[in-house]
């Protein structure tokens, strides 16, 4: 496994590759890594003959300066999971590597469609803009075929798929499920700041898709959110911010159930942590 920090570096070792014509894929990542990153290296393992995983917390997509200062980084244990997986090369860029001009902002907005400012872009104003304009740069870094991303941000893949449609980018975009905890709490690197009570706590929400998802074909509309939602509510350290059954191209609200790909999507504030989840529902 090599380890590069520079975007050159890592063209240079990645060029006799491409012009073999071995398919690459990239796993971009913030670090922190769980099981749920390591089933996106398997995945793209079975899809592609050089696995790229990234390392990178990119401030650009962070509304809060502190959770940026706090988000985990254990950099040696993340290490030593991808070399235990078998990923070929791992990218760990500097901030001022991916933006020379940092802290100035560079001039970036591209229109991602009125489903940027629902559901998470209603709470992280700004925030795909960000996570736009750090998964164009490491697409450009690294000349990817395929690049593989989680379920669990289902929206952040949307708009990511609305990026690469904009500049006509010949990369594959695949989404990958989420990895559960064996008693379905989502895996997230997040996890890690939730207490021992707000982590018991956390499994409402997992619960709550599951109850909407099992009566889907059953209930009223609104009558489940109104279930879902209460037993959220009911949950002592939970703050629900929404929880919602979209249609999954646009993240609208749906009116009835004859939609292609409805899916239920909620994120709560549990203790100090903020977690997001979502299930498919066809």
């Amino acid at each position: 496994m090599e380890i590069t920090n520079t975007i050159s570096a890592l063209q240079m070792l990645l060029m006799p590759l491409q012009m073999a014509k071995s398919k690459v894929a990239l796993v971009p990542t913030m670090g922190a890594l769980h099981k749920g990153h390591l089933s996106l290296i398997k995945i793209a393992q079975q899809h592609a003959d050089v696995v790229v995983c990234s390392i990178f917390v990119n401030p650009t997509q962070f509304t809060d300066p502190k959770d940026l200062e706090k988000y985990p980084r254990p950099l040696e244990h993340d290490i030593k999971m991808l070399q235990e997986a078998g990923c070929n090369f791992v990218f760990m860029p500097t901030v001022k590597e991916m933006y020379p001009s940092f802290p100035t902002p560079e001039n970036w907005y591209i229109d991602l469609g009125a489903a940027e400012f629902l559901l998470e872009g209603e709470f992280r104003k700004g925030h795909y803009q960000g996570v736009t304009q750090i998964v164009k740069k490491l697409f450009d870094a690294v000349g990817p075929d395929v690049a593989f991303f989680g379920q669990k941000d289902f929206q952040q893949v949307l708009m990511i798929k609305r990026m690469v449609k904009h500049f006509n980018m010949p990369v594959e975009i695949v989404s990958c499920p989420i990895i559960r905890e064996d008693d379905g709490l989502a895996m997230s690197s997040r996890n890690i700041h939730l207490s021992k009570t707000d982590r018991e706590h956390s499994l409402i929400l997992s619960r709550a898709l599951k109850y909407v998802a099992d009566n889907f074909n059953k209930s009223d509309l609104t009558d489940l959110l109104l279930k879902a939602k209460a037993m959220i509510n009911e949950m002592p350290g939970v703050e629900l911010d929404y929880l919602t059954i979209a249609e999954g191209e646009t993240l609208l609200p749906i009116a009835n159930k004859q939609v292609k790909n409805p899916i239920a999507l909620v994120a709560a504030k549990v203790g100090e942590t903020r977690l997001i989840d979502n299930m498919l529902l066809n």
